[in-house]
């Protein structure tokens, strides 16, 4: 078993990529499974997370909640820059109104939580963005409703419900992490404990790579309905993550943060909260149909970008 860890562990990036293209295909050859596969999401990413977390010491994330200079350089890179990035890109959807805040609504939301997951593939510091979790949710439930009128006027605004962002916030960050917490305290007592680290350890790859091809699979059947439509934000998405790339390793620069936590700030620049954005968009009136399946596409394209930047990252920022 040593030995298979170590193979994926050696070959992961090939393999997440072989998971989105069997995701893929089963998305495309067996469009029922798409609701199921929808279902497992959640759950899948609560078990990646708890993996994540639980190789973390706790004591860590109490350290890193301290690093001021980190946390003012996350949030000044995700509330301030991208934002102004944000504005820009989206006026170039701006006469097609669910395009136009599908955009908005998950580019102006940073993710609170494979992010984590792909910083720590990198070498970046897993304990410093989980650490700063909280904060990038509470501040963006503040901030959304402000850049949404301020970017999309009142009647935008009017139409979002903010209980999918709590709801998220509670099941992806809060049991998760008092799961590894309690695990971690009884591992240093009993061998059970110890098991389960060392199971949740040896699982993080296979874990990832179903999230990824369930995630692909029950939203490619739906991106490809409107396949027309939708290939104008494909750019979009990909000129967004490319800025953050080169916005964040400057200021990472700027503000003297280490190698680890650079990449830390490089990944939480790229990602976005879409999967916790989606139920928003799927409440939308109709007059907005176009803004979840806007909110999909860039998970799709994301998760690419995001395997592609666990090899090229510490390329950058070697």
């Amino acid at each position: 078993m040593p030995k298979v860890v170590q193979w994926w562990d050696r070959h992961q990036v090939l393999l997440y990529l072989v998971a989105i293209a069997l995701g893929a295909a089963l998305g495309l050859l067996a469009e029922p499974a798409a609701p199921v596969l929808q279902e497992l999401i959640e759950p899948l990413l609560m078990l990646l997370l708890f993996a994540t977390f639980l190789a973390v010491p706790l004591i860590e994330v109490g350290k890193a909640f301290l690093d001021v200079r980190f946390l003012g350089t996350v949030l000044c890179v995700n509330f301030v820059v991208m934002p102004l990035v944000t504005w820009g890109l989206s006026r170039f959807v701006v006469d097609d109104q669910g395009l136009f805040l599908g955009v908005l609504l998950v580019l102006l939301t940073p993710c609170i939580d494979y992010v984590i997951v792909f910083t720590g593939l990198a070498g970046g510091s897993k304990a410093r963005l989980l650490a700063a979790a909280p904060l990038l949710m509470l501040v963006q439930i503040l901030l959304l409703p402000v850049y949404l009128w301020l970017f999309a006027g009142p009647q935008a605004l009017s139409a979002i419900e903010i209980a999918p962002f709590v709801r998220a916030f509670f099941l992806l960050i809060i049991v998760p992490l008092i799961a590894a917490g309690l695990v971690q305290l009884m591992a240093k007592k009993f061998r059970a404990g110890q098991l389960i680290d060392q199971v949740m350890a040896a699982g993080m790859v296979p874990l990832m790579m179903a999230t990824l091809a369930v995630v692909v699979g029950s939203q490619i059947v739906s991106v490809g309905s409107q396949t027309s439509s939708l290939a104008r934000v494909v750019p979009l998405y990909v000129f967004f993550a490319v800025i953050a790339v080169v916005v964040s390793k400057y200021a990472g620069r700027v503000t003297g943060l280490d190698v680890s936590a650079t990449r830390a700030v490089m990944f939480s620049g790229v990602t976005r909260n879409s999967l916790v954005v989606l139920p928003m968009a799927l409440a939308l009136p109709a007059s907005f149909e176009l803004a979840p399946l806007a909110v999909v596409t860039q998970t799709l394209v994301e998760l690419v970008i995001m395997v592609l930047m666990v090899r090229l990252v510490p390329r950058l920022v070697p």
